[in-house]
């Protein structure tokens, strides 16, 4: 097992490249399942994610290959089953079950695993395939689904789910009728899952909006797609340049997909530039405390609260940082209090007390955000900060200790012994 080295107190300068959204190729690879034949994804990172994707789809029969671009062809799809040993470690595996219902009638899909920061129940997405004319039963901690065919209808979420969102929609696309999808979740990901549904041959309506329309159609052709850039490495690294006092480019990216982001980096004094699809940002020479709350897109994404705590150590004031989408996002308060942090919490608001300084020592990753806020604190402490269990850290940034390095952190890998 892996653990990252960083010597801190270096201000970031240069050009970071963004790398292709994990969580928009995520549901594009299981979208492949829907239309036969071969796919092709632009832009695919290499990340651990992705690859358990690539098994899953090859445990069912796909075949594929990543090279410069992502081929994977699902003509000789034989197994509708993501097997335990598969699912646990990835969330985003359950977005098979409704291609494969949809394509094949019926479907056994385990229930996901993933980050362990707080509930988050599929029930939506089986409530929805009931409304469809599913049969759904759990058996021994699987999903079993079946339908003749699926049929259009209207389906009101409870609460806004992405991956709910685009199980639904992808099920819908080659269903009987018309199905409209309401309180739908808004988030670019979402939208990028839509347009390659529509160049397949799909018929949907008002992605990016609470309400989305799918009128079914008898069978989707495979095709070209690019994956939009990834808006959570890009935030991590625009708090990479404002933590260390840096001044670093990104590109490629879509800055309307940040807003939120970029309106509360303003806030903390950081100047933000954006031209032609790259993000140039100035640190301020002192940061200000800023008060975050997470919300589903258009809002504070929940995936960068983590990182915008780091941020808030060093701030100078009291910034109040609430978490609403997930009830445990906060277990990487204890290891930022290791680096020297002074951190409170109430229930789901944090109380960030900025200190002057944070101080390098060895911390444990907890998930995939935790991981970054960690390196982002080390990045900016005094001293050595050694960061164990980065395997989190492999699920979502693509060559992330390379990528730093170029742009002047002291920053790297050793095998861990223990």
């Amino acid at each position: 097992m892996d653990k990252l080295m960083i010597e801190g107190g270096i201000a970031l300068r240069g050009h970071i490249p963004i790398s292709g959204a994990k969580n928009a190729a995520l549901p594009l690879l299981a979208a492949s399942l829907i239309a036969p034949g071969e796919h092709t994804l632009v832009n695919v990172p290499r990340l651990r994610d992705i690859r358990t994707m690539q098994r899953l789809l090859e445990h069912m029969g796909a075949e594929s290959q990543q090279d410069e671009h992502f081929h994977i062809d699902t003509s000789r799809i034989h197994t509708p089953e993501a097997p335990y040993e598969l699912v646990k470690t990835m969330r985003a595996s359950v977005l098979v079950l409704g291609p494969l219902v949809a394509r094949f009638q019926h479907a056994k899909v385990s229930l996901p695993g993933g980050c362990a920061i707080g509930a988050r129940p599929i029930n939506l997405h089986l409530e929805g395939l009931e409304r469809m004319g599913a049969e759904i039963q759990l058996q021994h901690g699987y999903v079993m689904a079946k339908a003749k065919r699926l049929q259009g209808t209207t389906i009101t979420f409870d609460q806004i789910t992405v991956t709910g969102t685009e199980n639904l929609m992808m099920a819908a696309s080659l269903a009987d009728g018309v199905t409209v999808l309401e309180n739908a979740a808004r988030e670019p990901e979402v939208i990028a899952l839509a347009e390659y549904l529509n160049e397949m041959g799909a018929h949907i309506r008002g992605a990016g909006t609470p309400q989305i329309t799918i009128e079914g159609v008898p069978n989707l052709s495979p095709g070209t797609h690019t994956v939009i850039p990834d808006r959570i490495e890009t935030g991590t690294y625009m708090i990479a340049a404002a933590i260390t006092g840096g001044h670093l480019t990104l590109s490629p990216c879509h800055p309307e997909h940040l807003e939120a982001v970029i309106s509360k980096l303003e806030g903390t004094g950081a100047t933000i530039c954006v031209n032609d699809g790259t993000l140039e940002i100035q640190a301020a020479s002192a940061i200000r405390s800023v008060d975050v709350k997470t919300w589903p897109f258009p809002g504070f994404p929940t995936d960068m609260q983590a990182q915008f705590m780091s941020l808030m150590a060093l701030g100078d004031g009291v910034s109040l940082i609430t978490e609403q989408i997930f009830e445990n996002r906060f277990m990487h308060v204890l290891e930022l209090r290791r680096l020297g942090a002074d951190i409170n919490l109430d229930g789901r608001t944090a109380v960030v007390r900025g200190v002057e300084s944070l101080s390098g020592a060895p911390v444990m990753a907890t998930d995939l955000r935790a991981s970054a806020s960690l390196v982002l604190a080390g990045l900016a402490a005094d001293g050595l900060t050694e960061i164990r269990r980065i395997y989190h850290l492999d699920r979502g940034y693509e060559t992330i200790e390379q990528k730093l390095t170029a742009v002047g952190a002291r920053i790297w890998r050793e095998r861990d012994q223990d």
